[in-house]
């Protein structure tokens, strides 16, 4: 079924709540335990830091099911806040989210896989050279931008193909994760004792002793734990190609919430029956938790295989992020606010020119070697607009209380406004955390306005 952006409605609701699976599962379910345990000490502590996180993001999950099944149309949290806010604030957001959120994010997830590969490699990537006239890549970046130009030219088929693909990834991601408790469950070496342990002596390596116990050890736990969860609104910009929007939306928002939640505390419970707090709080930056758990059950092959769970993680993170990532633009370009060429769609039923810059994009940003400091600053934007989609909800139901909402948030106006109001507190300890980050991507985000104007001075003039 064709809608009337040119999209076809060709995800169902398991292609659909794959797409945000695979978003949310990348690696952090696999590294950050370490970090967690620093900040908070005990295994209850991290994992009632998961179960906060999860928490959270189901109200959010929630908030955007509602939204979504009122506005079904590509472009997710662009069309939500141009239609609450204006067309002035959707650009802001259509900008920072182009330019570093998802830019940001799939930079950042290419160079992962690259990492990840170079270990499966034996360290075989750092050897290779490519050299093209002015062009010169390592074998790293060769590697990232080879997997961005692939799943870029794997969106450019018809989204049926997106959603199969995206099916196949998922449940390899599941199988990982819950393969990774299982061994931690059945490991030689496993003590239930290790849940009344604190860490003390940890070595911590790279952890700010600001971020280390009491409230904003949580927070900072909360951080990590949300940066696990990170994607999970990522299938709002293809809300416009999910079957039966008003049922499935709803359904692929929260289905896909409970069972990542689910996986990730499992794997989580799992690490600390083998290890114990301090263990797992010396874990060093080369290796992670997960490796170690399976280290005790697999032995010495377990590096090079868990290089090559994660490697494939963060692929099919890229994949699903490119499909969500490049409906934003062409939705901005049917409002006449980026390039008219981005809005176009090809015969099957996909902007191909809007996938293709934003592959583009990322492969700028994965060889400028500046993703980290970009996707520490897409934090603070995405969290920011996370918050003000919660009150655009509030707002619209104020301003058109008759308007048709298919679905409607249970607990309203509770749930809504608690997301609304912890998501300051997360920006406020992203500001403590990360200020020059911060004020970067703010400062990006003011760039935008100047020439919002300048796009519209134009469009009135050629009325």
């Amino acid at each position: 079924m064709q809608n009337p952006q040119g999209l076809v409605r060709g995800l169902g609701l398991l292609a659909a709540m794959s797409i945000n699976i695979a978003n949310i599962i990348g690696t952090g379910v696999f590294l950050k335990a370490r970090v967690m345990t620093c900040n908070v000490d005990t295994p209850a502590a991290v994992l009632g830091a998961w179960l906060a996180a999860a928490l959270l993001v189901t109200a959010g999950a929630l908030t955007y099911a509602e939204l979504g099944a009122m506005m079904p149309a590509a472009g997710g949290e662009y069309v939500f806040l141009r239609e609450t806010y204006g067309r002035r604030f959707a650009f802001l957001y259509g900008w920072t989210y182009f330019f570093l959120a998802r830019g940001g994010a799939l930079a950042a997830q290419a160079v992962a896989s690259a990492i990840f590969l170079n270990i499966v490699t034996g360290g075989a990537l750092n050897a290779v050279r490519f050299e093209a006239g002015p062009v010169k890549l390592g074998g790293l970046q060769a590697v990232s931008t080879l997997a961005l130009v692939l799943t870029a030219l794997l969106n450019c088929a018809a989204v049926q193909s997106t959603g199969r693909i995206a099916i196949a990834l998922t449940i390899f991601k599941t199988v990982a994760v819950a393969a990774v408790g299982v061994a931690g469950f059945l490991a030689v070496r496993g003590d239930w004792a290790n849940y009344g342990l604190i860490n003390s002596g940890g070595a911590c390596e790279g952890v700010a002793a600001g971020a280390r116990g009491g409230w904003a050890g949580f927070g900072a736990a909360m951080l990590g734990a949300l940066w696990g969860f990170h994607g999970w609104a990522n299938l709002a910009p293809l809300v416009g190609e999910v079957r039966d929007p008003q049922r499935n939306i709803p359904r692929a928002f929260l289905g896909a919430i409970v069972v990542v939640a689910a996986l990730y505390l499992f794997a989580n419970a799992s690490y600390f029956y083998v290890l114990t707090p301090t263990e797992i709080a010396s874990v060093s930056l080369d290796s992670s938790v997960a490796m170690e758990v399976i280290r005790n059950y697999l032995g010495p092959m377990a590096a090079g295989l868990m290089a090559g769970v994660m490697m494939i993680s963060s692929l099919g993170a890229i994949h699903a992020g490119m499909a969500s990532g490049a409906r934003v633009p062409f939705a901005m370009a049917r409002d006449g606010l980026f390039p008219e060429i981005l809005g176009k769609v090809s015969g099957a039923h996909v902007p191909v020119c809007s996938v293709l810059l934003t592959a583009g994009w990322s492969v700028v940003l994965a060889l400028s070697g500046s993703y980290d400091k970009l996707t520490d600053s897409a934090m603070f934007a995405h969290w920011m607009f996370f918050g003000l989609a919660a009150v655009a909800l509030v707002l619209l139901r104020r301003r058109d209380p008759g308007a048709p909402r298919p679905y409607r948030v249970p607990g309203y106006p509770v749930v809504p406004g608690l997301f609304a109001l912890i998501t300051l507190g997360v920006l406020a300890s992203t500001v403590y955390s990360a200020p020059w980050q911060s004020l970067a991507g703010l400062a990006l985000m003011l760039v935008s306005l100047p020439v919002y104007w300048i796009l519209e001075r134009r469009s009135e003039r050629s009325q």
